[in-house]
């Protein structure tokens, strides 16, 4: 199981790779989409049913969601690929808290915009990610 962001972060790469080799990641987050994540851990199996797991990585040609293994903490299959163009306007109603951020970004297909809960260990890259895609600087705290 992947505990090391730097593990993770090469892992989602190398998954990447596979499927253009073409393309390079700049910034790559893991993300729990669906409601509060304190909320659904109150609820234990129940509510965790409600949450997925994905990794969100801005490339050079895309911005890429890859679903996430929940027991091994891998990249599985890209169930979202979306053009740059598309990507810059998808995000909204960002909030950054102490342990749990979240923003919601629209996603294709889907009549509204996707929660993302993003832990404070990738509050970095999440702001580079959300800088790329909002086009302003994120305040570093």
């Amino acid at each position: 199981m992947a505990i090391k962001k730097a593990t993770i972060q090469q892992q989602v790469a190398e998954a990447l790779a596979q499927a253009n080799p073409a393309d390079k990641p700049i910034v790559t987050i893991q993300a729990v989409a669906g409601p509060s994540v304190w909320l659904m851990s109150m609820l234990g199996l129940i509510g965790q049913a409600f949450l997925s797991y994905y990794f969100v990585t801005v490339t050079e040609q895309a911005v890429v969601l890859h679903k996430a293994s929940r027991m091994s903490n891998r990249p599985q299959e890209i169930v979202f690929a979306i053009s740059p163009a598309e990507a810059v306007g998808s995000i909204t109603e960002v909030k950054r808290n102490a342990v749990w951020s979240s923003f919601r970004m629209q996603l294709p297909g889907q009549a509204a915009p996707t929660r993302m809960n993003v832990h404070r260990i990738w509050r970095g890259e999440m702001d580079q990610l959300l800088g790329l895609l909002t086009g302003q600087n994120q305040p570093t705290a």
